[in-house]
Formats: C-alpha cells, sequence, structure tokens
C-alpha cells in the first residue's frame, strides 16, 4: 500500500529535523541482508546514539534540501539504509563498518561529515575515531604512564646515589 501525500510531507519533515540535529550520515545498500540482522543493527545502533531509516530515495532528496548531507543526494539510488550520528560523529560509520566486515552483501555507499562527502578512506578513519570517553581514557593512560616512568626515574637516580 503506498503513502499519502500527507505521511509523505510528514517523513520528509521528520528526516529534515534529524538531518539538522544530527553530526553525521552513512547511507549503505542493504540488498541481500535478511531482517534479524537488520533487527540487530537497529538494536545495536539505538544503544551508541545512532537512529536508522529506511526511506524512499526521492524523500531523502527532499529532506535533505539544505542540510548539511545534501552532498549525499548524488549517491542515493537503490535500496538504501541511513544511519544518524546523534551524539558522536564517527558512531554510525564504526557500526555500519563492524557490520559489513560481518555481512559482505551490506556495501557502504557513502558519508557525510560537515557539509562534505567522505571518501572510503575517510570513512574509514571517521570509524575509528575514538569517542570522548575512549580520547578521556587515553590521556588518563598517557598521564599515568608519564608519570610512572618519572618516579622510576628518581627512584634510579636515589638508587645510585
Amino acid at each position: 500500500m503506498g503513502l499519502n501525500l500527507q505521511q509523505k510531507k510528514t517523513i520528509v519533515t521528520n528526516m529534515h529535523k534529524m538531518a539538522n540535529l544530527a553530526l553525521s550520515a552513512i547511507i549503505a545498500d542493504s540488498r541481500g541482508i535478511i531482517a534479524n540482522k537488520i533487527n540487530y543493527l537497529r538494536k545495536k545502533s539505538r544503544k551508541n546514539g545512532v537512529i536508522i531509516n529506511v526511506v524512499r530515495n526521492n524523500l531523502l532528496k527532499l529532506a535533505f534540501k539544505n542540510t548539511q548531507f545534501e552532498c549525499l543526494k548524488k549517491k542515493l539510488s537503490g535500496p538504501i539504509i541511513i544511519a544518524y550520528s546523534m551524539e558522536h560523529p564517527g558512531s554510525a560509520a564504526r557500526i555500519f563498518k563492524n557490520f559489513s566486515l560481518k555481512n559482505k552483501k551490506f556495501k557502504i555507499i557513502g558519508a557525510a561529515l560537515n557539509s562534505q562527502s567522505l571518501s572510503s578512506s575517510k570513512i574509514d578513519l571517521l570509524a575509528a575515531m575514538p569517542t570522548y570517553k575512549e580520547s578521556i581514557i587515553q590521556i588518563i593512560t598517557i598521564m599515568k604512564e608519564i608519570t610512572l616512568g618519572k618516579l622510576l626515574r628518581i627512584l634510579i637516580a636515589i638508587k645510585n646515589k
């Protein structure tokens, strides 16, 4: 059953609002992936602040108008699934990248960040970008190592005297 005009307008409005709030977006071809795996992907994405939608390309093109994801319009063809990162720019890319490693039929088509379309190598970098929490842990670990190294040097100097 097709959508009526009012339903289409609602979808475009909701997708436009989401696009304005999102930090980044990534699109992929989901042909050949069974529904249970897509449901698993959706469940995992909700835990990480990522919103996944399957929307008709024409409606998505309308929703992207005057947003930072307008650069993805050219890549919208065929059945696609879109993910918006709401909390961390790399979370959607990380989820899609990990999912594509386990499911060979799942192909990442493109991504956008700060009004720029990203190449596949930059999508990999975006996926590898640490979250705020991971960055803090890395900084604390480095500080501990530096402090421990200084302490050891002091103790060795005291021993040598």
